[in-house]
């Protein structure tokens, strides 16, 4: 049983293949936090484990008892104002003005599999034997307010989920002023905090600090996750690299503001929390409703931060991602953007997807400007109608006109926005996110639908279902190119104002749970403005996402080495695209692009009409070879290798590997060449030892031991023509 309770001592040990977490009840009926680490043996009392002793200086729970102090103690969900000086998981606003809680342990409740989350998304199972879950149920007599502390485990991936729920049994009002979805206590703070920040085009770099005494955090008050955070973060031990070392990860389901946050104290405790941002956030709980907090993956790692990568990837891959396109193969794709922009009609788009049918592309994506009048970004976001002007004979028409090719098709939405300059505009001016009497600022020139509001949710979905309905459309991009600002709804009171980010996002999902019930065929395809909302929130609902607008294969490589901390390699939108770079103005061969774009969903953004006969040439033979390792690059284990972040930073290079280690498939990429650099090896990860490798275009054989252990020497078998800047090679590894 991989969760135990020790009656006696109230002692919960959860336990997966390698990884213990245990917490208490403590004397005050509170939960104490005692370890989250390597997997200890069961015993029928942690309670060694457990040390308080009286200092100076502090405030103590019970009168004349000068050693139980809340300053002092790990805990598990910790409150505010009650001996506790560190910032809190949770606070709730009573009538009268209090905010003083005491939620004390009430009952608890172990069970084999996992509930879902209502109106969030999360992870899930498929047999109740993949996991166990433990609900531990606190209780405040006084306002009669009840808390849930969910936490289930994934015995053979080493991850936790946890998530919490406020529920109001009492006659009077509350207001949750704060309610994050998970908080843990570690002894010290020997750790350096690992994030992933960046901006637009250049998403999810990773970024490292040490810890000081205080409080560090990343977080979002944009409406979304964010291109400059993502909703992870992870404390690693100054010695840990990529293959050994100690690290904790934390990764919010959601795709709204949130804060992830350590707080260092005094004697060097360290306090990692993350959930809904409390920035702007109150919900008002009314007698008998309930708040349910977005879940957090947590996942701990011995060796290094490879191995909790693989475990996020493997969880998020399998069972976080949903529907009938989570382990297929996804199709190799051409999308029309950098090639047209808006300037497109019939013809230019049936003969791009004609010649691409003829390199081997398997799916045909038309992006923004089919419909309404859209000739630039000014106009007609919400009015989702072809425009007869560019598609005389109608959309319909055309995707059948390319299906018949013998393509698939897909179409670009951007569900949530609406221009001024549109028919929906026109009839609801009410239905955008503003507040009344304030200038309502733009971005893109377009304003945020406001999907807290069911009517607004409903007619969308009608739109977009119709056009779903109406075309033969296999894969939908669905963008979302702005932050809100001056955020107010005219729906809600005055009272739940701030709750509209939230009740925004719960629509968001809402949406897209009733399109992919309704159309379980067609692959979705996440989108904000690139990489603004690249979450775990989405891929429970659309299985891969575009990365970054930046497709320059240079860039790139940091955005997906960083991005591959968290995210599983099929879930990352990788193109190849026109040069020069229209991001940067990079010019970069057609294989260095395609070698980057190999390590993802991947598919084209150039126009292939103009492309030479040898260019062509080689982009069948691209597609040839992505046709045939498409199943190891998206399901293979994935091991960065070196980084782009490293001091030096011109090399870069990663692996994917079998999972029966037969196969595996090493990108080796150079930034910037050297004038005579001497002799130059690659290190391979994650092959058997024992076996003996073929690598393709060498005519030798290898040993894994060989490959990991003294590596491949590159100026043996590269020519001199990758001796340039922005050069890469690809091998291909088989076992004889």
């Amino acid at each position: 049983m991989p969760i135990l309770y020790n009656e006696s001592t109230r002692e919960f040990h959860l336990q997966s293949e390698k990884v213990s977490y245990i917490l208490s009840v403590l004397e005050n009926g509170q939960l104490g936090h005692l370890y989250y680490g390597k997997k200890l043996r069961h015993r029928e009392s942690f309670e060694r484990l457990f040390h308080v002793e009286e200092a100076p200086n502090t405030a103590c729970v019970n009168e004349g008892d000068l050693v139980f102090s809340l300053d002092l103690i790990k805990q598990e969900y910790p409150a505010y104002g009650a001996t506790d000086f560190r910032e809190p998981a949770y606070q709730v606003l009573q009538e009268g003005g209090s905010r003083i809680t005491n939620f004390v342990y009430q009952s608890h409740d172990i069970y084999q599999g996992k509930k879902g989350l209502e109106g969030l998304p999360a992870t899930y199972v498929e047999n109740e034997d993949e996991a166990t879950t433990l609900e531990v149920y606190l209780y405040d007599k006084e306002i009669d307010v009840e808390v849930r502390l969910s936490y289930t485990v994934f015995e053979g991936l080493n991850a936790i989920a946890r998530s919490s729920q406020f529920i109001n049994r009492g006659q009077a009002d509350v207001n949750l002023t704060r309610a994050m979805s998970a908080s843990f206590d570690l002894p010290d703070s020997d750790f350096e905090m690992v994030q992933l920040s960046g901006s637009w085009a250049r998403e999810r770099h990773i970024k490292n600090r040490k810890l000081v005494p205080g409080t560090q955090s990343i977080a979002s008050t944009r409406g979304t996750s964010s291109a400059q955070h993502n909703p992870f973060l992870a404390l690693k031990r100054p010695s840990t690299t990529e293959h050994q070392g100690e690290v904790y990860g934390v990764s919010l389901v959601y795709s709204g503001n949130f804060l992830a946050q350590v707080e260092v104290d005094h004697y060097d405790v360290t306090r990692l929390m993350i959930g809904i941002n409390p920035f702007d956030f109150n919900w008002l709980l009314e007698s008998g409703e309930s708040f349910q907090t977005p879940e957090v993956v947590m996942v701990y790692s011995a060796e290094g931060l490879n191995e909790m990568s693989q475990t996020f990837h493997k969880l998020y891959r399998t069972r976080l991602a949903r529907g009938q396109w989570r382990d297929r193969e996804r199709p190799v794709l051409i999308n029309n953007w950098e090639a047209t922009y808006f300037d497109f009609d019939e013809k230019k788009i049936f003969e791009l997807a004609k010649s691409s049918k003829e390199l081997g592309v398997e799916l045909f994506v038309l992006d923004d400007g089919w419909f309404g009048k859209r000739d630039a970004d000014t106009s007609s976001l919400g009015d989702w109608f072809e425009d007869k002007r560019k598609l005389p004979n109608g959309l319909a028409q055309l995707a059948k006109d390319i299906t018949g090719l013998g393509m698939e098709f897909g179409l670009w939405f951007e569900p949530e926005m609406v221009s001024k300059a549109s028919e929906l505009y026109k009839t609801h001016p009410d239905w955008v996110i503003h507040v009344p009497n304030r200038k309502m600022s733009h971005g893109r020139n377009q304003f945020v639908l406001d999907f807290s509001r069911q009517e607004v949710v409903d007619f969308i979905h009608g739109l977009v279902a119709k056009v779903l309905r109406d075309a033969p459309i296999s894969y939908v991009k669905w963008d979302m190119n702005r932050y809100m600002t001056e955020i107010g709804s005219l729906e809600l009171p005055a009272n739940r104002q701030r709750e509209v980010v939230h009740r925004y996002i719960l629509g968001v999902y809402s949406l897209y749970e009733r399109l992919t019930t309704e159309f379980p065929h067609v692959l979705f395809e996440s989108c904000a403005g690139g990489g603004s909302r690249f979450d775990p929130g989405l891929l429970h609902y659309a299985p891969q996402g575009w990365t970054s607008d930046d497709t320059d294969a240079v860039e790139r490589l940091k955005i997906q080495y960083g991005t591959s901390l968290v995210y599983p390699i099929s879930s990352m939108g990788a193109h190849v695209s026109a040069v020069p770079n229209h991001q940067v103005g990079r010019i970069t061969s057609l294989e260095t692009r395609a070698n980057v774009a190999y390590f993802g969903a991947f598919g084209y953004e150039l126009d292939v009409t103009k492309m030479s006969d040898q260019e062509k040439e080689t982009v069948k033979q691209q597609i040839a070879f992505y046709k045939e390792n498409r199943s190891l690059i998206q399901q293979g284990q994935f091991y960065r290798i070196e980084s782009p972040f490293a001091e030096d930073g011109n090399i870069t290079s990663w692996t994917v590997v079998s999972d029966d280690q037969n196969q595996a498939i090493l990108g080796y990429y150079q930034v910037l060449a050297k004038p005579n650099p001497g002799f130059t090896r690659v290190f391979f990860k994650g092959l058997n030892p024992e076996f003996e490798y073929a690598i393709d275009g060498i005519n030798d054989t290898f040993y894994g031991d060989e490959l990991m252990g003294a590596g491949l020497q590159l100026n043996r078998y590269r020519t001199n023509e990758h001796s340039v800047d922005f050069s890469s090679v690809v091998y291909k590894l088989t076992r004889v």
